[in-house]
């Protein structure tokens, strides 16, 4: 009987912290640290960003008018499409040095590139709409309204 409440409680308890920390990491502001363009290419740099790909679309959806005004992002092409990347900042700001780190040649200082740790992009084609892609795979904002997971290119 004794040994039935300990697992039980031990059980409780797990999962109280692992509900907890989940809630803790989906609550944390984004800490947008840097925003670089390339053209019609947008590379924003944060720190807390959402965990999963719902967080990260409800982020946008949330936000956009905000990087809008604060930032210029997106930057339209020509054409009316856009890319969005969002990169994990990580442990900041470092040298060339390693291979395969996106620099950002704007910057005049040694430290200008970060490791190619992508969390979320966005895009609009034009004619193809607006597009998320997260780690758990492929969405896209119906003209609805909805946002639909889609087959993986």
């Amino acid at each position: 009987m004794i040994k039935n409440k300990k697992i039980t409680l031990s059980i409780l308890t797990i999962t109280a912290v692992t509900v907890s920390y989940s809630i803790w990491l989906n609550l944390r502001p984004v800490n947008i640290i840097a925003v670089h363009h390339d053209g019609s290419f947008n590379s924003v740099l944060v720190d807390n960003f959402p965990v999963t790909a719902r967080g990260k679309i409800n982020w946008w959806l949330k936000n956009r008018d905000m990087l809008k005004r604060r930032y210029d992002i997106p930057k339209i092409s020509s054409y009316g499409s856009y890319s969005i990347v969002f990169w994990y900042f990580g442990d900041g700001y470092m040298e060339e040095g390693k291979y395969d780190r996106l620099c950002f040649r704007e910057m005049k200082t040694e430290k200008n590139c970060i490791e190619k740790d992508k969390a979320f992009t966005v895009s609009d084609g034009g004619n193809s709409g607006l597009y998320f892609l997260a780690n758990e795979g492929y969405y896209q904002l119906t003209d609805s309204g909805k946002i639909v997971k889609r087959p993986s290119h």
